[in-house]
């Protein structure tokens, strides 16, 4: 958990995280489907108490600058005093979030979760000399204190890591702005949520069975995939269409995060945005530039595969509305009880401690389960309480996507639940970077187990064919979109102006390289080109890579424990259970899988070559 970061850890995949627009009908009524936040504060008078306990101790942790280097105790003091801090801050800061995400709709959590954005701008000021201050004591020093003073292993990690970020750390004063600069840095990003969310007027329009919907965010996710040729093509028509009418006002919301990525860059005198973004892990930008490098190279493949989708779906002109249809249907609802229990059974490879622990989550209130009106759509993990067990966000469907939906966040949800365990505090906070290996494992094994108890063909057609979708969309999706965010940031870094249709150009040519455009494989509309404003992701600087990245490592270790290599197992719960304590990139590669090299990319992409391979093996023996 590094010292003055408030970020909660807060982890998603699977949809758009906006409000979702659902009919009343289906709001929760059975409270075992709603999480219990009592378990963080009993009521609102004890977290308002906690909220001023927190406001009346900042000016505490103030009265430690300027003394820091009087001694190892004096040290240990300090940064103890701001790690439980910290600590009351991001339980306020979860509680807050998860009560807003409830119904978004209503202003007060809304409020409420704005103060604690406040509070916590504040905290960053009054802390901001630690840096400054643990730099003018010098290396040398420090690891003196470190080894006089037992009490300070817990801060090892962080204080060597502020060391490490001497050329990129500034004076005291200036800290103290910058951390001040919080209270506006994120506008960009809030301006695109709340107009994307709330203020956007999103079109209806009415299908070929005379339904009439509405295209929010929400809606388009639902409607796309539908049967349908016609009413696909019209869904994306529409939803595009209102999209692109709003373009510039999207295109400056935009070009300001990418700004602002490019000053807190330059302020710190690093040499471009993605420097910055990927020094605060210490990740190699190797890593990043060989995800797109080798994604790049093996897009062969993924043009087979669409290749193989006009063929399934009978489709001889691929267009971009015929990505998202199940290549072959599967006629049958989950149950939330079955979704649990093909959970269970998926992972029994990963042992028995892994299995209780994950039934004893089911068991307790820790899930937010189904939609309803208001509720922030979606689905995500948040594990930053330290001493609390994580909490689920979903909107559970009855569908399959749901049942992976469910094994994803449940495996980020272990994840915490075993740094929480093995690490203190200070080094139980892991990285995006470990964070979506762990549920992304979690998808393969329940693909694995889904493949071993399909009935038929063209059952096991269906979930190789999940499979498919799912490598394409965490893997070739995200690197395109790792693609995009360099090639604006790199725009910015030289000087470019970026407008909305500026914004279009460069995602369109990267969406007609990758889906084969050029090639006759797959067309691609001008239309569809805006959809860069559809990526909330973007917000957050060269945080998408971090899926490809995570999804090849994923599939590595699974294999490993799905072929019962000696260690196998052992290797990935430790993985899971060093958290934060080193560099993720060193964790990772540490436990067998070096993320800066070919080798993992080319594994997954074999992987890919294998499933189709199989699903075409299927289609011959049915004389397709």
């Amino acid at each position: 958990m590094k010292l003055l970061h408030l970020l909660p850890l807060v982890t998603c995949l699977h949809l758009p995280l906006l409000a979702a627009d659902t009919p009343a009908a289906e709001a929760p009524v059975n409270p075992a489907d709603v999480w219990d936040l009592t378990l963080l504060y009993p009521n609102q008078a004890a977290f308002d108490a906690a909220k001023a306990q927190v406001e009346q101790s900042l000016p505490k942790i103030e009265t430690y600058k300027g003394h820091l280097g009087e001694g190892s105790a004096q040290l240990f003091e300090a940064v103890d005093a701001l790690a439980h801090l910290q600590k009351d801050m991001i339980r306020l800061m979860v509680y807050a979030a998860l009560l807003r995400d409830e119904n978004t709709r209503l202003a007060g959590p809304q409020e409420q979760a704005q103060s604690l954005d406040l509070l916590g701008s504040k905290f960053s000021q009054a802390a901001s000399y630690l840096r400054p201050e643990v730099l003018a004591i010098g290396e040398t020093k420090i690891r003196a204190f470190l080894a006089e003073e037992p009490r300070l292993a817990p801060y090892r990690f962080e204080l060597l890591d502020i060391v490490r970020n001497a050329p990129h750390t500034l004076g005291a004063e200036a800290e103290g702005v910058l951390s001040a600069t919080g209270l506006i840095s994120d506008t960009p990003s809030e301006l695109y949520g709340i107009f994307a969310n709330a203020d956007l007027p999103w079109p209806t329009i009415k299908l070929s069975d005379g339904k009439e919907v509405r295209l929010d965010q929400t809606g388009y996710t639902r409607y796309r995939a539908l049967p349908e040729r016609a009413d696909r093509e019209a869904v994306f028509a529409a939803f595009w269409g209102k999209m692109r009418e709003f373009e510039r006002t999207f295109g400056v919301s935009l070009f300001s995060q990418v700004k602002t990525d490019w000053f807190y860059a330059n302020v710190r005198k690093h040499k471009s945005s993605l420097e910055a973004a990927l020094s605060s892990d210490n990740v190699p930008e190797s890593v990043y530039r060989t995800l797109v490098s080798e994604t790049n190279a093996n897009l062969p493949t993924l043009h087979r595969y669409f290749k193989l989708r006009a063929r399934m779906l009978g489709i001889s002109d691929l267009r971009y509305h015929d990505i998202y249809p199940a290549l072959v249907k599967l006629d049958r609802p989950f149950s939330i009880e079955e979704a649990r229990e093909l959970t269970l059974t998926a992972v029994q490879p990963l042992g028995d401690d892994y299995v209780a622990k994950l039934r004893a989550g089911f068991n307790g209130r820790y899930m937010h389960l189904y939609p309803q009106p208001g509720k922030r759509a979606g689905a995500y993990m948040n594990g930053s309480v330290h001493d609390a067990h994580p909490y689920v966000l979903m909107n559970f469907s009855k569908n399959y996507d749901s049942v992976s939906t469910l094994a994803h966040e449940w495996g980020h949800a272990m994840h915490s639940v075993y740094s929480h365990e093995a690490q203190p505090f200070q080094t139980s906070d892991y990285s995006i970077f470990v964070a979506e290996i762990a549920s992304t494992l979690n998808e393969t094994l329940l693909q694995e187990h889904m493949l071993k108890i399909a009935k038929t063909d063209e059952e096991r057609l269906y979930y190789l064919g999940n499979e498919l979708e799912a490598l394409r969309g965490t893997f070739f999706r995200q690197a395109m979109f790792a693609e995009f965010e360099l090639a604006i940031h790199e725009a910015v870094e030289k000087g470019e102006a970026l407008s909305g249709e500026k914004f279009g150009q460069i995602y369109g040519d990267l969406l007609r390289r990758y889906h084969g455009h050029d090639q006759g494989v797959l067309t691609i509309d001008d239309r569809v080109t805006v959809e860069w404003a559809f990526i909330p992701h973007f917000y957050r600087a060269f945080y998408v890579y971090q899926y490809a990245t995570s999804i090849a490592a994923a599939q590595a270790f699974a294999q490993r424990i799905l072929d019962h290599e000696p260690g196998a197992v052992d290797t990935y719960l430790g993985l899971l259970k060093a958290g934060g304590s080193d560099y993720p990139y060193d964790l990772v590669k540490r436990a067998g899988v070096d993320l800066a090299t070919p080798a993992p990319y080319r594994a997954l992409v074999a992987r890919m070559n294998r499933v189709m391979d199989e699903i075409e093996a299927i289609l011959a023996k049915q004389g397709k």
